[in-house]
Order: structure tokens, then sequence, then C-alpha cells
């Protein structure tokens, strides 16, 4: 399985945007230029292990959540990233979502 770059671009960019940095910050502190964090964000380049370590470190968050969406340098980061699929959720789908959680931890009690 190769790496979804579009994707990954896409958590760099939420993760810079949210860092309040901007592309040539982050450009300037890894020592590469504005049209390749460019390119990074759109997922149009193959980012290579070192640049993407650079950035997580950056951007405070591990190479795997980069790589596959899970931080698992937080403690809770599978509450984090369920709490961030119910946001987009609508109220009948969380209500699904909640009623086969329920169900799934009474079978394995």
């Amino acid at each position: 399985m190769s790496p979804d770059y579009t994707v990954i671009g896409k958590r760099i960019r939420s993760l810079r945007l949210k860092n309040n940095m901007t592309q040539e910050e982050l450009a300037d502190e890894i020592n590469i230029s504005v049209a390749f964090i460019s390119r990074i964000e759109r997922g149009t380049v193959h980012i290579n292990l070192k640049r993407l370590t650079q950035i997580a470190e950056i951007l405070k968050v591990s190479p795997g959540y980069l790589l596959v969406g899970s931080n698992t340098k937080s403690k809770d980061y599978l509450r984090e990233d369920f709490g961030e699929i119910l946001k987009k959720c609508t109220p009948e789908q969380q209500k699904l979502i909640y009623q086969i959680s329920e169900l799934v931890c009474k079978t394995h009690i």
C-alpha cells in the first residue's frame, strides 16, 4: 500500500494553519522553498521520510499522524480522532454510532 500524498498534504496544511504558520514560515524552518511546501500540501510531490519527520516535529505531531491520521504521541489519540469523525456526522449518524458503540461494549464486558 503506497501513501496517499494528497491526504498527507491536507494533514500538513491543516496542522500548519492550526499552528498559525504560513507556508513561508514552515519552508524556512526546514530550508526548502515555499513552492515545494505548496506542492507537498497539494500532494503533487512525494515527500521523503526526512522531510516528513522534520515537518512533524515542527507541527508537534508524530510522523505516523501525517502518514495514517493517528497521533500516537497523545495518550488519548483515539479519542481525539473519534471526536473529529463525530464532528463530521449528522445527529442521526452520531446516534447510530453511539448505539453501535454501546452494543460493542456490552458484548466485550
